[in-house]
């Protein structure tokens, strides 16, 4: 009888580790293209933009993979920007979104062309002084919203580093008349794993507001942090009323104030999560007297987030999919303690099995390191069933490069 292995596009896991080694990162072109298309019929009644958060997910070969399905990119260094430049991206498609960077950093986006988001009011106040009106820029705004899973990832509470207070509007205006600053964009991001569609009229009927006083915007930024699906039960954003809702309340806004403005979205996680696997082999099945541990070929220096965020991946053994289940915690092989998956049921585990930690594609391989001096994995993209090498994995001369 045939062994069935777990699937990525109909190519086996199997395979994929015999031809690539593992720990791998897999991505499934499909996915990707499909999460695009969700977002571009959900807000087909608006003129839209999507801006990719790069942060992501920054594989030159995925960047391209988005580019030709007509998305441009948000980026929040100078390093990002050059990235996207690499992959094709036009400076005009490229949006530059820094937090607490030097002023220095800000120059260079503007050397390059970029689209600038400004989050703080000394750098407003920099930025006024050397472009005036010659460089349009954008605001980032912090609502004050309290969204997403916790503190951890909820960037719109007013404890936040991020953005210039609404409560700021003032000081802000009066910065933009001194310096006859040209605002062409209104943007607030409040966090991830947002599944609640009033958090985000809430937000519109905030920007719209604010709107008002910037007679030069051409368009207003709603983010992103859209929930994604992790484990049966979760509730994610309903995209379609999303779209359908905040795009009506814009629309509104438009002909109301006889404005033709564009919608912006920044998704990250939406656009990649679900295609992303990250594909460990079981070193080890460890019993004992409470627990059975399964220690992989991976850990806390390839998929940081259940550590850093209590994030929540569903695994499953890809080498046996049916039969007997057991109760496993699936640890790395970091000296730390860098449990991936507590009191999972996984069909039973043997050594050398291959262990699927999904919902990988976003912050896994972009949060990645050399911790412990272990390389960082290779990465695959899988195109129509063919599966091809988009990133090497790590040798020894990488971790010796730069040392002196």
């Amino acid at each position: 009888m045939t062994k069935k292995y777990f699937q990525i596009q109909g190519v086996d896991v199997d395979e994929l580790a015999t031809t690539f080694g593992t720990p791998l990162y897999i991505y499934d072109a499909a996915k990707i293209v499909q999460q695009i298309e969700t977002l571009k019929k959900s807000f087909s009644s608006v003129k839209l933009k999507i801006k990719y958060a790069a942060k992501a997910l920054t594989n030159i070969s995925i960047l391209k993979l988005i580019k030709n399905e007509g998305v441009g990119v948000d980026v929040v260094s100078v390093f990002e920007a050059r990235l996207a430049l690499h992959a094709g991206y036009l400076p005009s498609q490229i949006m530059f979104t820094p937090n607490g960077v030097a002023f220095g950093e800000i120059k260079q986006g503007v050397e390059l062309g970029l689209t600038i988001n400004v989050d703080n009011l000394p750098t407003l106040e920099k930025f006024g002084k050397q472009y005036g009106s010659a460089y349009p820029c954008g605001l980032r705004l912090n609502p004050h919203i309290m969204a997403g899973g916790n503190l951890k990832i909820s960037t719109g509470h007013s404890n936040s580093k991020f953005g210039i207070s609404v409560q700021h509007l003032p000081l802000i205006l009066e910065t933009v008349k001194k310096y006859q600053i040209k605002i062409q964009s209104l943007h607030i991001h409040t966090g991830s794993e947002i599944n609640e569609v009033e958090v985000y009229l809430k937000m519109a009927a905030l920007l719209f507001d604010t709107a008002n006083h910037f007679p030069d915007l051409k368009s207003i930024d709603f983010g992103g942090g859209f929930k994604v699906k992790y484990k049966e039960g979760d509730k994610i954003t309903d995209m379609p009323r999303l779209g359908s809702e905040l795009s009506k309340a814009f629309n509104e806004y438009c002909k109301k104030e006889n404005r033709d403005l564009e919608l912006w979205i920044e998704p990250g996680k939406f656009i990649v999560s679900e295609a992303g696997h990250l594909i460990a082999r079981a070193n080890v099945v460890k019993e004992t007297p409470t627990i059975i541990f399964v220690g992989v070929d991976t850990g806390l220096n390839h998929l940081i987030r259940p550590m850093m965020y209590d994030a929540y991946h569903e695994i499953i053994n890809g080498s046996n999919l049916e039969g007997e289940k057991k109760t496993y915690n699936i640890v790395g092989n970091i000296c730390e303690t860098d449990t991936l998956g507590a009191d999972r049921e996984l069909n039973i585990v043997n050594e050398g099995d291959l262990i699927v930690i999904k919902n990988a594609g976003a912050y896994g391989f972009s949060m990645a390191s050399n911790y412990n001096s272990r390389p960082r994995p290779a990465e695959v993209l899988i195109e129509n069933g063919e599966a091809r090498l988009i990133r090497q994995r790590d040798s020894f001369d990488d971790l010796l490069k730069g040392q002196m």
